[in-house]
């Protein structure tokens, strides 16, 4: 046990670890696990692979980490789910090839083989070691993201032509239908040695998750439209009235992210929190509803700025820097700088509907910046694109959306081509004469728009 100067005893915080995988591939696991006492594991067996999706909802309220063995399992889950906790899949590595080959030898003899899950690199070196220069190979084109049957497929064409006489694949629900129908088959499992440095892997990953939740957050709250508010009541009272109401919302929203409020202005207000809580007390960012019962009964307009960051000047620098995307953007939504420079958003503040929103990494504003598109621009498209789930757009459309000329456009639009930011996609021909309207993709934000 660990002691400090004082010789109390260290409390080593322990990950909690779900692991997906088929049933069969759980006993393999446990020997690994003991060598790491920190780690708190459940495991999760499956028959099928896309049991996986509902597996990881299940265990993503109460593990720090999600491991799944295999890529497909996870590519299942991350194309079904938003997980919001670390989330990984043991790799499949030519140290789990030679036990496999070695089983195959004693079994049916190596002669010719179908493989899948492994590349032909790795395939053709590990053959080299071996000094197997006669063994037929035929490699499955695809990548991990295959399905179950397009394998499957695969390995039976392969032995039904005589290319293959036994297969190899990583899928065990195609190791067991392949053996179902008669094909020598033999299920791929990672070594020990991946199973553990992958078990490294997720305890640096919750460590790193466990930083992030206790980073500092910094929020700007502003209401926009205060003022035309303000002169249209009747009396000073009703608007003091008003005041101490907002206050009232603002100061329940904070304390329910177990914040601190500050009131930096009559329609202004900033509060600090941590990250952790902040994310769970708005669902993974879906949930900002701040602004509904003042927008249902005054008719408020907000717009939040949320700053992450190591320090306090760091997430104050980011909070600010959000606010402005958020105003840029026409207000009543809200953006989030990362600690890393990433922007997200738009949030929207005044619905109770889960947020849809994107994540510019810092390299790609960079790359819009230096073609010209500057932060507002950035931010006024990326608002418009989310609300409307386009990213095609007429040179009129644009123009409404930036709110600016078209002849202005038009020049933007020449500049944001040279960079590779935009793509023309279609035209549509008029019934007068005259050049036809051309249709221009927004491409380097339309793979991240929901």
């Amino acid at each position: 046990m660990w002691t400090d100067e004082q010789d109390q005893p260290i409390q080593l915080t322990k990950t909690r670890i779900a692991i997906i995988g088929p049933e069969a591939f759980m006993p393999k696991l446990l020997p690994c696990l003991e060598e790491f006492p920190l780690l708190e594991p459940v495991l999760l067996g499956y028959e099928q692979e896309t049991e996986a999706p509902q597996l990881a909802r299940q265990a993503a309220n109460d593990a720090d980490v999600l491991l799944f063995t295999g890529p497909y399992p996870y590519e299942l889950a991350k194309n079904e789910l938003q997980l919001q906790v670390p989330s990984l899949y043991i790799p499949q590595t030519g140290s789990g090839l030679y036990g496999s080959l070695l089983q195959m030898e004693i079994k049916y003899g190596l002669t010719a083989l179908s493989i899948d899950s492994l590349g032909k690199d790795l395939v053709e070196s590990m053959l080299e070691e071996l000094d197997e220069p006669d063994l037929k190979l035929t490699l499955f084109e695809g990548d991990y993201r295959a399905t179950k049957e397009e394998l499957l497929q695969f390995h039976r064409e392969q032995y039904r032509t005589g290319r293959a006489r036994c297969a190899l694949t990583a899928l065990g629900s195609v190791a067991k239908q392949l053996r179902e129908e008669g094909v020598p088959c033999n299920w791929l499992l990672p070594s020990k040695q991946d199973i553990a440095v992958t078990l490294e892997r997720a305890m640096l990953a919750a460590e790193s998750q466990r930083s992030k939740e206790s980073q500092i957050v910094m929020g700007l709250i502003h209401i926009d439209n205060f003022v035309q508010l303000a002169d249209s009541q009747k009396s000073e009272h009703v608007v003091q009235r008003l005041k101490l109401e907002i206050h009232h919302l603002v100061l329940n929203f904070v304390e329910h992210l177990d914040g601190h409020l500050t009131q930096l202005a009559i329609n202004k207000f900033s509060f600090v929190t941590t990250r952790g809580i902040f994310e769970r007390a708005t669902k993974g960012y879906k949930e900002i509803s701040l602004a509904k019962k003042a927008k249902r009964k005054f008719d408020l307009q907000i717009s939040m700025g949320i700053g992450f960051g190591q320090s306090a000047n760091e997430a104050g620098k980011h909070a600010n820097h959000s606010l402005r995307l958020a105003r840029d953007g026409g207000g009543n939504i809200c953006f989030i700088v990362g600690d890393e420079g990433s922007v997200i958003g738009p949030l929207e503040v005044s619905e109770q509907r889960d947020n849809e929103f994107v994540v510019i990494d810092p390299a790609l504003q960079k790359k819009a910046e230096s073609a010209g598109m500057t932060s507002l621009y950035l931010s006024k498209l990326v608002t418009h694109m989310t609300r409307f789930g386009k990213s095609d757009y007429y040179a009129q459309e644009l123009a409404d959306a930036l709110g600016v000329t078209l002849r202005s456009v038009h020049r933007f639009l020449l500049m944001w081509m040279d960079a590779g930011l935009v793509d023309i996609i279609g035209e549509e021909k008029g019934a007068s004469r005259g050049r036809p309207k051309l249709k221009y993709r927004i491409s380097f934000l339309s793979d991240l728009i929901p």
